[in-house]
């Protein structure tokens, strides 16, 4: 059985935490520059300039691409046959998230109760999502999850009898309530299917897979383009000042439900859709 010390997960999430909040994918930057090329709308334009400006200063000079450098949301994928050594695996990534945000001189941004609001100095602890998946290795993704589009996230227990119209148009209720807030252009990470959770679950994790690439389901990337041209038609544009950018992407996952149920999130994700994907 194979054997990986926690030190080295501290140090590769401290490592992933400065590298996603100041380089954003090639992935993203390209979808952008695709939409600068389409945008018809003179300010968009200009703001879309100004935000491919801002992702590659931040890239060339190692500085966070946006203030707030978010919660840290880490996804792990670990191989069932991997034998962690060293002491508490949550335990090490909350200090390699200690140290990131300490050591690159991220904002910290983490309260330790939602009620007493005392801030942590460190924007530990982290949100951790935990897969046993088969095989000898660990799957690291760090996302940060900024909070001016978290704020503008939903979750809906539709009924079944809703179908896809009640899909679509909870998503573009979802999107127009939203506005500028969320800092778009950005992805809209959708989850349908499962229970509450599952859906919430579902919609963080799409954001996870690379900026435009379709479900391999063929109805399920038929509904993502449609959204994604429905969403682009509602004139908010790049910070909400108007244009045909809405979105860059729409990533839907999908699972199986009860036959009473249709729940539907939708997790808003602004243009710094940052993550960060290190194999150990």
């Amino acid at each position: 059985m194979r054997e990986i010390h926690t030190d080295t997960i501290t140090q590769v999430v401290r490592n992933l935490c400065i590298e996603a909040c100041c380089e954003l994918g090639d992935d993203v930057a390209e979808l952008m520059k695709q939409a600068l090329k389409k945008e018809t709308y003179p300010l968009a334009r200009n703001i879309l300039e100004q935000l491919i400006k801002n992702i590659e200063l931040a890239k060339k000079q190692h500085i966070p691409i946006c203030q707030d450098t978010g919660m840290a949301v880490v996804f792990l994928d670990i191989g069932q046959d991997i034998h962690i050594t060293g002491g508490n695996i949550y335990d090490a990534i909350n200090k390699g998230v200690r140290q990131g945000y300490t050591e690159g001189y991220l904002r910290k941004s983490v309260v330790e109760s939602p009620i007493c609001r005392v801030n942590t100095k460190d924007n530990t602890p982290a949100i951790i999502h935990t897969s046993i998946v088969p095989g000898n290795r660990i799957t690291i993704n760090v996302a940060p999850k900024g909070f001016g589009s978290e704020n503008k996230s939903r979750l809906k227990m539709l009924n079944p009898s809703d179908g896809v119209q009640g899909i679509k148009d909870f998503v573009l209720e979802t999107v127009t309530l939203a506005g500028g807030g969320p800092c778009p252009p950005g992805i809209i990470g959708i989850g349908i299917g499962g229970t509450m959770e599952k859906a919430a679950y579902m919609a963080k994790k799409a954001l996870l897979r690379p900026a435009g690439r379709h479900n391999s389901d063929e109805n399920i990337a038929k509904l993502e383009k449609e959204l994604l041209s429905a969403i682009n038609s509602t004139g908010i544009g790049p910070q909400g000042l108007g244009g045909n950018t809405t979105a860059l992407a729409v990533h839907i996952d999908t699972f199986a439900t009860h036959i009473a149920g249709l729940p539907v999130a939708v997790n808003m994700q602004c243009h710094a859709a940052r993550h960060k994907q290190s194999i150990l």
